[in-house]
């Protein structure tokens, strides 16, 4: 069981959104990178990961991307409420607990792409 936000977790959650079969029909045409931010992350965490997809494959890894389409900047409570499936990812944005930067028209585009991540991302096994 790998630690939230740590390297082991960034690399248990590629292998779940690769594995996910709703995630991978949902990403078929997809090319999209988005930055995640956690501005007050542990020490000993990635407060700063991207997840890139592309040629129907993701890849979730440390630090900043080169050009993310989106950035997503929020606090570590709220990264973990929406990681536990407390909070979903459009309450979060409405009320603010969540900044989105960006293409805004890319991220709407792939709405479905994003819905099957949170189903994906629920499966990897996780130590808070």
């Amino acid at each position: 069981m790998a630690t939230f936000l740590s390297t082991d977790w960034l690399a248990d959650l590629t292998t779940a959104l690769n594995a996910h079969a709703g995630f991978k029909g949902a990403i078929a045409n997809v090319d999209l990178t988005l930055q995640f931010a956690v501005t007050d992350a542990p020490v000993g965490t990635e407060g700063r990961y991207f997840v890139d997809v592309a040629e129907g494959k993701a890849l979730a890894a440390p630090g900043d991307a080169d050009e993310p389409d989106a950035t997503i900047t929020n606090t570590y409570e709220t990264s973990v409420a929406m990681s536990k499936g407390e909070l979903n990812t459009q309450m979060a944005f409405m009320t603010g607990k969540i900044k989105v930067t960006g293409n805004m028209a890319k991220l709407m585009m792939n709405q479905s792409m994003l819905n099957q991540f949170a189903a994906a991302a629920s499966g990897v096994k996780i130590e808070y």
